[in-house]
C-alpha cells in the first residue's frame, strides 16, 4: 500500500503550500467616488505588482491580494515607501488613499475610505475596462500606522469581506478605536513600538490588541522601536517625536526590517493560504529576535504521514468557483469495496467550521456556495475508519477552496 502525506493544521486549519513571486512596482493615481457618501470623492495612490517599472505600466499576470493602507496624522502616502516597497514585490497591491492629510482629520471618514477602497479594488478586478481587471483576489487587508492604524480599526465594521487587520503603532481615534475592536473578530496583528512616545503601548496598542474579539491575534512589540521609524523620514512626525522620551535606540533600517519580516509571511499566511508562511512567521516569533510577543493562536502546518489504503483521487472542478463546483473521488478500498461514506467539512483562515457535507455520491458530489461569501477556504475530506480497524476518523483529502 501507498502512503498518503496529508497536511493537517494546528487548531483544526488545513492549508496548501504557495510560491512567492518576485515583481516590479509599477503605480498608478486613481480616483474613486464614493456615491453613499454624497459623492466623497477618495483619490488614491495605487502601487501594484508589474513586469516593468513604472507609472501606469501593465499589471502583472496573476492574480494579487489588496492591503489599503492609511497614513499617519498630518502625513502623506509618500512616507510609506518602504511599505509598499517590501509587499508589491511579493504579489500585493496596495492602496494609498490621499484623505484626511490636514490637522482637523475626521477619523471616522478615513475608516470608511479605508474600507470603501476595499470594495472599490475588487470591483475594479470584475470591470473590463479596468487596469485590474482580472488581477485583483477576493482575500484583503487593511492596514495603517499611527492615525490609519487606528483608522484600520474603525474601517471593519464598514467591510464584512476584509480578510486581515495589521497596524503599526497605532493611535486610538474619535470615535474609539479600543472600543472597534471588541467586535473585530478578523485575524489581526497589532505592531508597537516599545520606545513609542508619540502613541505610548500602555495607552494605545496594548488595550486595542486586548480589545480584539479575533480568535486568532498577535501583539508584536519591537525593543528600542519608536513610532515615526515605521515609516520614512517624515518632518511632521519626526519633529513632534523630537520633543518626547523614550527616543529610539535601533535605526529606521533595522525597525522596519523586522516588521517586513514578519508582515509579508503572516499575510502570506492569511491573503494566499501559504502555509510555509505560517511556519515562518512562527518560527519568528518564537526565536523573539529583537521582539517580545502575545498570541491567543499559531499559525503552524504540520505534515504527517497516514496508511490509509489503496490510491485516491480527488477532484474539485471548477475551482475557484462561483456558485458551485463538482466532487469526485475514485474510492479505494478498505476491505469492504467502494461503497465509502465520506464527509466534506469546510473552514475559514481562523479555523471555524464553515459548512458541513454528507457525501452521498463520490463520482459527483456537488459543492454548493451556500452562504460562504467570497474568498479562501480550507475543504477536509474524511471517512469513518473501516468496522474492526478501529483506528477513527481518517482525513484522506485536504485543500484550497477558492469562492469567486
Amino acid at each position: 500500500m501507498k502512503k498518503l502525506f496529508l497536511l493537517i493544521f494546528n487548531f483544526s486549519f488545513f492549508i496548501l503550500l504557495s510560491s512567492a513571486q518576485p515583481f516590479q512596482v509599477g503605480h498608478k493615481q486613481q480616483t474613486f467616488v464614493d456615491t453613499s457618501r454624497s459623492n466623497r470623492n477618495i483619490t488614491a495612490e495605487i502601487y501594484y505588482p508589474a513586469n516593468t517599472a513604472g507609472d501606469n505600466v501593465p499589471v502583472a499576470s496573476g492574480q494579487f491580494p489588496v492591503v489599503v493602507f492609511g497614513h499617519g496624522f498630518v502625513m502623506v502616502w509618500s512616507a510609506y515607501a518602504n511599505i509598499w516597497s517590501g509587499l508589491v514585490p511579493s504579489g500585493y497591491i496596495m492602496v494609498f488613499p490621499t484623505t484626511e492629510t490636514g490637522f482637523s482629520p475626521v477619523h471616522l471618514d478615513f475608516g470608511k475610505d479605508l474600507a470603501f477602497l476595499v470594495g472599490a479594488m475588487k470591483a475594479e478586478g470584475l470591470t473590463s475596462s479596468s487596469a485590474f481587471f482580472g488581477a485583483v483576489t477576493n482575500t484583503s487587508a487593511v492596514m495603517g500606522h499611527s492615525m490609519g492604524g487606528g483608522s484600520s480599526f474603525l474601517a471593519v465594521q464598514f467591510d464584512s469581506t476584509i480578510t486581515a487587520l495589521a497596524s503599526l503603532a497605532a493611535a486610538n481615534t474619535t470615535p474609539s478605536a479600543i472600543t472597534a475592536a471588541n467586535s473585530i473578530t478578523i485575524p489581526s496583528i497589532v505592531f508597537s513600538g516599545a520606545n513609542d512616545c508619540v502613541a505610548p503601548p500602555p495607552q494605545h496598542q496594548v488595550p486595542m490588541y486586548d480589545s480584539l474579539a479575533s480568535s486568532c491575534k498577535t501583539f508584536v512589540s519591537i525593543t528600542g522601536a519608536s513610532h515615526c521609524q515605521f515609516a520614512n523620514q517624515n518632518t511632521n512626525c519626526y519633529a513632534g517625536e523630537g520633543f518626547c522620551t523614550p527616543q529610539a535606540t535601533i535605526t529606521a533600517t533595522v525597525q522596519q526590517g523586522i516588521v517586513m519580516q514578519m508582515l509579508i509571511p503572516w499575510l502570506d499566511f492569511y491573503l494566499k493560504g501559504d502555509c510555509n508562511a505560517g511556519t515562518q512567521f512562527q518560527n519568528l516569533i518564537t526565536a523573539g529576535s529583537g521582539i517580545t510577543s502575545q498570541q491567543n493562536c499559531t499559525l503552524l502546518c504540520t505534515a504527517v504521514e497516514n496508511n490509509i489504503g489503496n490510491d485516491l483521487s480527488v477532484q474539485i472542478t471548477p475551482n475557484p468557483f462561483r456558485e458551485s463546483a463538482t466532487l469526485r473521488i475514485t474510492p479505494y478500498d478498505f476491505a469492504r469495496g467502494d461503497k465509502m461514506n465520506y464527509e466534506l467539512k469546510v473552514f475559514d483562515f481562523v479555523g471555524k467550521e464553515m459548512k458541513v457535507d454528507a457525501i452521498r455520491n463520490s463520482e459527483g458530489f456537488v459543492i454548493r456556495k451556500s452562504n460562504l461569501a467570497g474568498g479562501i477556504y480550507i475543504y477536509k475530506i474524511s471517512t469513518p475508519s473501516p468496522a474492526g480497524k478501529g483506528w477513527g476518523e481518517v482525513i484522506i483529502a485536504t485543500g484550497k477552496l477558492i469562492i469567486e
